[in-house]
């Protein structure tokens, strides 16, 4: 999921400089994919429930195979658009399957654990995929690199002029491998729990009078504009405005960015035994809006470290959102949970809106629209009032414990 879901940011220049098209039209490709995640993310809970994890998780696969093919045999912008779409509902039907199988495969007991090192992996492939591209950017341009096989059949296959197209031939390759994993695979029964199924009509219903659910809908749409907002264009402007070659500089700077959100968690999951979670959030929002005005403002030097260093403090957004959200209503916490889901529009919205100000006055302009999602993100933590409380450590109490 994670090759696939995170590669838009390091071939956003590409995109471009290849069809010739503007900072709007790149933003939208990111829209085709995120706007398919809130449309399929409700629909995929009933399409688990009627027909069970291992059919709808071959599916998903399969649309991830057919979108990459189409894209890869036909690399044109108008494809790009529908092939992205296709892959988006692809992934967002996977990810709404996973989870509960997880639980149970994994063992209740071990969920949390199970948890935690499933987001590791999603993130170590968002650290390697910008990697990936510029490996086979950079030699398949090379011929001396002839002898080898992998890169000679990609060679073949892949437009001399559009090298870059050659991930989603790698992407295609992963997905069929995927089909063969889970077709070999025994699966097995799950009983879903409250927070997993999906709800009636009557639960939705009764959970949009809600206006704390509006709330928590706006900000996990700004926390998702946030993270897809800042890594789609993090190479684009640092090749716009300090002259580094996407392919390296640009490529490493996404990397990093996913690689710090990742490993951020770890940190939020110390922080957050230690203090009260409204408190984490704001801080690392006021980090996250430093970052920002670094990277925008900064010279290269600082810009190309500033950037990967607001998925640092992103990385506890999206837990503490999370669990506030879930925490702040007393019952429908799966239909909640659907709600939430679909609120990844923020993801295909808010880099369009990047790309379609920075057409009129500016990348740096179009960027500095995260100020007012990291801004609606910190506003959380003053306004949040969960009926749960994170559980935190009494240091106080722990040392004079000890001492006694």
């Amino acid at each position: 999921m994670s090759l696939l879901t995170n590669i838009l940011g390091p071939i956003v220049p590409d995109i471009i400089s290849s069809f010739h098209v503007s900072l709007t039209a790149a933003g939208f490709l990111a829209f085709a994919f995120f706007i398919a995640y809130g449309v399929m993310s409700i629909p995929a809970g009933f399409l688990v429930e009627r027909f069970t994890e291992k059919p709808v998780m071959i599916l998903a696969f399969l649309a991830g195979t057919l979108g990459s093919l189409s894209f890869a045999l036909l690399p044109e912008y108008r494809v790009a658009v529908a092939s992205l779409f296709v892959i988006g509902a692809g992934m967002a039907t996977l990810q709404v399957a996973i989870n509960p199988l997880l639980r149970v495969s994994g063992g209740e007991e071990h969920y949390a654990f199970n948890s935690a090192l499933a987001q590791l992996v999603f993130g170590s492939a968002s650290f390697i995929s910008p990697r990936i591209y510029s490996y086979l950017v950079l030699n398949l341009k090379n011929s001396s690199s002839s002898r080898n096989v992998f890169l000679r059949v990609l060679r073949r296959l892949t437009p001399t002029d559009l090298p870059w197209v050659s991930m989603y031939w790698t992407f295609a390759f992963f997905t069929l491998l995927m089909i063969a994993v889970l077709l070999l695979s025994r699966f097995p029964q799950v009983q879903h729990t409250a927070e997993e199924r999906a709800g009636s009509l009557e639960m939705y219903r009764a959970l949009a009078r809600k206006r704390v659910v509006w709330m928590y809908f706006f900000a996990m749409f700004a926390y998702v504009g946030c993270e897809q907002g800042t890594a789609d264009w993090i190479s684009q402007f640092l090749s716009q405005y300090h002259g580094f070659d996407p392919h390296t500089t640009g490529a490493t700077a996404v990397s990093w960015f996913w690689g710090l959100l990742t490993a951020g968690c770890f940190l939020g999951l110390l922080l957050l035994k230690i203090f009260d979670s409204r408190k984490v959030l704001i801080g690392a929002s006021f980090g996250a809006l430093f970052c920002l005005s670094a990277a925008l403002f900064g010279p290269a030097s600082v810009s190309v470290i500033a950037f990967p260093a607001i998925g640092l403090f992103a990385s506890v957004m999206w837990p503490i959102v999370i669990s506030l959200a879930l925490n702040s209503v007393a019952e429908h916490h799966g239909s909640f949970s659907g709600i939430l889901s679909t609120a990844i529009i923020g993801g295909a919205l808010v880099p369009v809106i990047i790309g379609r100000v920075g057409d009129r006055i500016g990348l740096r302009g179009g960027l500095a629209c995260l100020y007012l999602t990291f801004g609606c993100i910190l506003t959380i933590g003053f306004w949040a009032k969960p009926l749960i409380n994170n559980a935190t450590l009494n240091l106080k109490k722990a040392s004079a414990e000890a001492a006694t």
